[in-house]
């Protein structure tokens, strides 16, 4: 009997800098294969300053769930997409992804890069000096750029014109932190290519855009969740109706959260079955998680309900402590 390998209890724990690597020149070096197999001739980003959590994403991996692959990509899809549009990018190129710590890299090769930082709200700067956040910044060859620790929010994105290249795996470059697809957490002294700037998009927007804020009330819209009716009625009333908090628990593959405990109605164990983005799985603590792009393709805790998929975006950026309510559909 599978019991919920998608809560946060049973995700893997990220190994740190140099432990579990196949090789330091594997690590340090990705493969330059962009759009069309080419990248931008030696362009590329040296990691100075890693970050605790600094990942890799774009779209992810959709449509493979049945093959037991998680979908992986940005959390904040919007921000992400912002975040190139502003570059002159597609909006699934593939971009950083910081969690609370931020980043700092160096461009190096043949051309300076313009790039955004969005997201989370942090401090912005270029060779330590003062840059816009949340707008296009022009880097030079051999600038750093770095995003600081968040002061609103918990996720920054960092876009580069190109997008960044690394081998795509089943049709992503995004990592994914369940199943070790994709590229791995970056460390300080990974290097990741920059793809070519495409024509089409090449012109970035100009002049003040909105990014949304970090919600100091997370909402989330649920629709009924196909085991509902392993609840009692009570317990179904306090899932509406309370107020739970974002759990410091929480990762990429699902947000946790602290409150009330939901009673179950019926004993047993459920057979593992599959899961989908925004399942609302309660483990035997009572305590909702709701899984995020790195989940399970299956899970065997009870799921009470589903989040609507546009509200997870507000829930990648709640800090913990985040009062969290559920609202029915």
């Amino acid at each position: 009997m599978t019991r919920g390998p998608g809560t946060a209890r049973d995700a893997p724990r990220v190994p740190p800098p140099g432990r579990g690597e196949a090789s330091a020149a594997g690590r340090r070096e990705a493969s330059a294969a962009g759009r069309g197999g080419v990248a931008s001739a030696g362009a590329r980003l040296e990691v100075v300053r890693a970050g605790v959590l600094t990942t890799v994403q774009d779209a992810g991996r959709t449509g493979l769930a049945h093959l037991g692959v998680p979908r992986a990509g940005a959390l904040d899809g919007p921000a992400r997409d912002l975040a190139n549009r502003l570059v002159g990018n597609p909006p699934d190129a593939a971009v950083l992804e910081t969690t609370l710590t931020g980043c700092a890299v160096r461009v190096t090769g043949p051309r300076p890069v313009t790039a955004v930082v969005g997201g989370a709200v942090c401090r912005v700067t270029v060779d330590g000096r003062p840059a816009a956040w949340g707008a296009p910044v022009r880097v030079p060859s051999g600038a750093v750029l770095e995003a600081g620790p968040a002061l609103s929010g918990l996720r920054a994105y960092l876009a580069f014109d190109g997008g960044l290249v690394p081998e795509p795996v089943l049709g992503s470059r995004s990592a994914d932190l369940l199943s070790g697809l994709g590229p791995p957490v970056l460390c300080d002294g990974d290097a990741l290519p920059l793809g070519a700037v495409v024509p089409a998009h090449g012109c970035p927007a100009a002049g003040p855009v909105p990014w949304p804020g970090a919600p100091a009330e997370l909402v989330l819209p649920v629709h009924q969740g196909p085991r509902h009716d392993w609840f009692t009625s009570a317990a179904l009333r306090t899932f509406a109706t309370a107020v739970y908090r974002v759990s410091e628990r929480s990762n990429r593959i699902g947000l946790r959260t602290e409150g009330p405990a939901l009673e179950r109605a019926r004993g047993g164990e459920l057979p593992s079955e599959g899961v989908v983005l925004g399942a609302v799985q309660v483990p035997p603590d009572g305590r909702p998680v709701v899984f995020l792009n790195d989940h399970p393709t299956t899970g065997g805790y009870p799921v009470v309900g589903v989040v609507a998929a546009p509200a997870l975006a507000a829930a990648a950026q709640a800090v913990p402590g985040t009062p969290v309510r559920f609202t029915a559909v």
